[in-house]
């Protein structure tokens, strides 16, 4: 990020060097209430909003959008308001490619785009990878791995997890992939964030170790 980009408000704190951030909700309700304000802003400002929802959530995201006084319509139409299916971005021809998710969001990032805003503010829903999906460990891998492009760039990203459909390994695991968490409603500092290059080492560990583990149970059974 640049350092002289400004500090953008969210969560009751300011976001400043470290914008990739995991916010924890319990229900969408609880969601929009820390987002508008935050979505509002960001038209009020300038910047470019880039929306992942669930399917079938376009309606409603969009009626939220429009009793917040923001014309949809004209949004989309400028091209300041990109709405998309994470389903759609995440599992393109059905599957989780984290190299190909890299290369989505160094194209959607502001500083590789020539639509003439200076950021984007960028949400992703990741209920798609809920519900124990096979894609959870690439996921983790990916959300390290992705803090590298981030580090390159003004834009804010909110990844929004939903507690209960998540499980306590994978929340400890996305905990540690994002360098600023938003937990009851208000944004920190993360103490439990890793360096990618260490993170990524540990997991290569913990995977090696599973799989020895399956080997040894394999050959005794």
């Amino acid at each position: 990020m640049a350092p002289h980009a400004h500090a953008i408000r969210f969560a009751g704190s300011e976001l400043g060097h470290s914008r990739h951030v995991c916010a924890f909700f319990n229900s969408e309700d609880e969601a929009y209430k820390v987002l508008i304000p935050f979505i509002v802003d960001g038209f009020e400002c300038g910047h470019k909003a880039v929306h992942l929802v669930n399917p079938g959530q376009r309606p409603a995201h969009l009626d939220r959008l429009r009793c917040e006084g923001i014309d949809t319509e004209e949004a989309e139409a400028v091209g300041q308001l990109d709405i998309r299916t994470n389903a759609d971005v995440y599992l393109s021809n059905g599957r989780f490619d984290s190299d190909r998710m890299l290369a989505v969001f160094e194209k959607l990032a502001s500083g590789n785009s020539d639509n003439g805003y200076p950021l984007s503010r960028i949400i992703c829903q990741m209920d798609w990878a809920g519900d124990g999906r096979s894609e959870i460990a690439d996921l983790i891998s990916f959300e390290a791995r992705v803090n590298d492009v981030w580090s390159q760039h003004d834009d804010v990203v909110i990844c929004i997890y939903d507690l209960a459909k998540f499980g306590g390994e994978t929340v400890v695991d996305v905990l540690r992939t994002h360098p600023m968490v938003v937990v009851g409603g208000v944004l920190q500092e993360n103490p439990f964030y890793v360096a990618p290059a260490q993170f990524l080492e540990e997991l290569r560990e913990r995977r090696a170790r599973r799989s020895e583990a399956r080997d040894r149970g394999e050959n005794h059974g």
